[in-house]
């Protein structure tokens, strides 16, 4: 049989183990607060930045182009920037315009598209492994390449190189 003693010794130390244990898990949180704070601080950072250099950049639009004023895209802070300054990632295909002006991965994309190809075929060709996600996230890419005139969708996951021409504005499917 154990003494009352022995027993509020055992629980005492049962206590401190759990104690020294949350104190333990309290200091690893507030190492990880502190990280998260960090982030939080260059991420604000960051966006004022990005504003300044956005706004610095339309003034410096206004001042160069005459023509009146630039079509203006709202920002979640209530400043807005130009349509296409850091904004547009894949420009509306026009007249004149080549592929050089599209990220690297659109003009890999682009240039990998001669025939009705779907995006699983489309992946391993621009270098990306063949799961699911890369496949969806390729097929997001074509999607909107194919909104923006820079290729056709013929039939459904079948994109081909645009064909642009007389009477062929709008010619894309979806």
């Amino acid at each position: 049989m154990v003494s009352l003693p022995e027993e509020l010794q055992a629980r005492e130390a049962a206590a401190r183990a759990r104690v020294e244990e949350l104190h333990s898990e309290a200091a690893e949180l507030a190492v990880r607060l502190e990280e998260a704070r960090e982030d939080l601080l260059r991420l604000e950072i960051t966006r004022e930045t990005v504003a300044k250099v956005l706004a610095e950049l339309s003034a410096a639009d206004s001042e160069t182009e005459p023509d009146g004023p630039t079509e203006r895209v709202p920002d979640p802070e209530g400043a807005s920037t130009p349509h296409g300054v850091g904004v547009m990632m894949v420009p509306p295909w026009r007249q004149g315009l080549v592929t050089e002006v599209l990220p690297d991965v659109y003009r890999d994309i682009v240039a990998d598209a001669p025939g009705p190809l779907q995006a699983k075929q489309i992946v391993p060709r621009i270098g990306l492994p063949t799961t699911t996600g890369k496949i969806e996230g390729t097929r997001g890419q074509l999607k909107r390449l194919v909104e923006r005139g820079w290729l056709d969708e013929d039939a459904p996951g079948q994109f081909t190189l645009a064909r642009h021409g007389p009477g062929r504005e709008g010619a894309n499917s979806r």
